[in-house]
């Protein structure tokens, strides 16, 4: 029998860590916002951020507002197997595996990113369609530019039309409420504007699949990764922590 400890519990047993791992958990940050966030020096912040890398625990993308910016994001679907590998490895009983979330989950969210010409459409239909519009979703952007074809041709293999879908300024949500706010570009990060009430916000950085010389490739990787971030979310919204909560 093996003595050493899984490697989850090996990468995020430190305290640094562990608080890294869980604001990555509520979105992703730059270097520069985590170590406000954990009010540790940067020099410290970085290298546990290059112990949580190695254990493929987080990953990086170069910012898209701001080229000196690395922006980090947890790496949940691995953090999901390392994490039921650690139980097994306890016990046979302990494996774990993430159920579909059994609240009933409700609420509204708005997704954001410059043009609304992908990624916040993808985001917004992907929402509706995994909750049977239980969860009111919408999009929209800063400088809003027509629905990619692409993005249309993507999401029409995924059982879902885009092709009515209409560009909006996010200045036409700036009245409303919402649960949740969620950034998906760097740019329009930095010029989000507040919402009324109490939405949580949170960014997730995700390369515009039409700067991607890859053409239609880039867009299926992008929807691939918003509808694993979604699924992820729909636990998070059934389940709010109790700073939400409150």
């Amino acid at each position: 029998m093996t003595t050493e400890p899984p490697a989850f519990v090996t990468a995020a047993g430190h305290p640094v860590r562990w608080r890294l791992l869980s604001e990555l958990a509520r979105g992703d940050h730059a270097v520069r916002e985590l170590t406000v966030l954990l009010d540790q020096p940067q020099n410290l912040v970085s290298y546990h951020l290059g112990k949580l890398r190695k254990a493929a625990l987080v990953t990086t993308r170069r910012s898209n507002a701001d080229g000196r910016d690395t922006y980090y994001a947890l790496n949940i679907a691995h953090c999901e197997s390392l994490i039921s590998d650690a139980g097994a490895a306890l016990h046979p009983a302990l494996r774990l595996t993430a159920p579909t979330p059994a609240t009933p989950v409700t609420g509204r969210v708005l997704f954001l990113c410059t043009g609304n010409s992908a990624r916040s459409q993808m985001a917004e239909a992907l929402l509706r369609q995994r909750t049977a519009g239980a969860v009111e979703a919408f999009s929209a952007g800063s400088r809003p530019k027509p629905i990619n074809p692409y993005a249309v041709s993507v999401m029409a293999t995924r059982g879902v039309d885009l092709s009515a879908a209409r560009p909006k300024h996010l200045d036409e949500f700036r009245t409303e409420r919402f649960d949740r706010v969620i950034t998906l570009c760097d740019r329009v990060k930095e010029v989000c504007p507040e919402f009324p009430g109490d939405a949580v916000r949170a960014h997730w950085s995700m390369p515009d699949p039409a700067a991607d010389a890859d053409g239609l490739r880039a867009f299926e990787r992008i929807a691939d990764e918003l509808a694993q971030r979604i699924d992820f979310l729909l636990h998070t919204l059934a389940h709010p922590s109790p700073e939400e909560a409150s």
